[in-house]
């Protein structure tokens, strides 16, 4: 993101000066993230022009998005097109989902600092990794084995210790790990699986997809009130894998 700060003019030079030195620690901070670099600018370009501009304003998930390197979620004949905005192919039959939506479904969750996440479809281990520079804790189910295998690894490699795949039907939810503060699901099914609103804690939110795969599809926001009490709403027209497994 790119901001013009009033300020005097030996703020305005200092300030790329300061950008530079902060991606020079984070490097040396994140030595996996070292061989990063080459895409610094079109992630902070992908921030800016389609997540920030398109309306997602809370700074810890701009932040976020800025700081995971996408292009490693995918595989080496898409990495140059990892920040563009659309989704793109991660084997079988599935889809890592466009900036602009992981943007949307993780502010729309208002992760906080302490909050325990189930996701229901890891695919890529995109969408939990962002999550997990937000919360606590992020718990991730992936119903293909292969899937949930290089997940685990492309997380592991990257650092992300608070994030735990395994695979098996998402559509259960992960009983022995709730309640959770906030559920999200990355596919799309024809209804709110009982279970994940069971699992999910008073006064927490869900965000899931909802409809056929030829019917239209609605990302749907449920939050269960302090007493147990649900709402839910259509917030976005969307289009989803579908879910898998039940």
């Amino acid at each position: 993101m790119e901001t013009t700060i009033p300020g005097t003019e030996a703020m305005n030079v200092a300030t790329p000066f300061l950008a530079i030195a902060a991606a020079v620690l984070s490097a040396a901070l994140h030595p996996a993230m070292a061989a990063d670099d080459p895409y610094l600018q079109k992630r902070a370009a992908m921030v800016r022009n389609q997540i920030e501009r398109e309306g997602i304003s809370d700074p810890r998930v701009l932040a976020a998005m800025r700081d995971v390197p996408r292009h490693l979620f995918v595989s080496p004949s898409f990495r140059a097109k990892a920040y563009e905005p659309f989704p793109l192919p991660i084997g079988e039959g599935q889809t890592i989902s466009q900036p602009y939506i992981v943007g949307f479904m993780t502010q729309i969750l208002r992760l906080k600092e302490t909050d325990r996440v189930l996701e229901v479809g890891t695919g890529s281990g995109y969408q939990a990794a962002v999550a997990a520079k937000l919360a606590a804790e992020v718990y991730s189910v992936e119903i293909l084995d292969s899937l949930a295998a290089r997940s685990r690894r492309t997380l592991s490699d990257l650092g992300f210790r608070n994030v735990v795949v395994r695979q098996g039907d998402g559509y259960y939810g992960w009983e022995e790990k709730a309640p959770f503060d906030a559920i999200i699901v990355t596919c799309a099914g024809g209804h709110i699986p009982p279970s994940l609103l069971r699992q999910l804690r008073n006064g927490g939110r869900m965000i899931m997809p909802v409809g056929g795969p030829f019917m239209t599809q609605n990302l749907v926001f449920i939050e269960k009130d302090a007493r147990g009490s649900i709402t839910h709403g259509n917030v976005l027209p969307v289009a989803f894998v579908r879910l898998l497994g039940h």
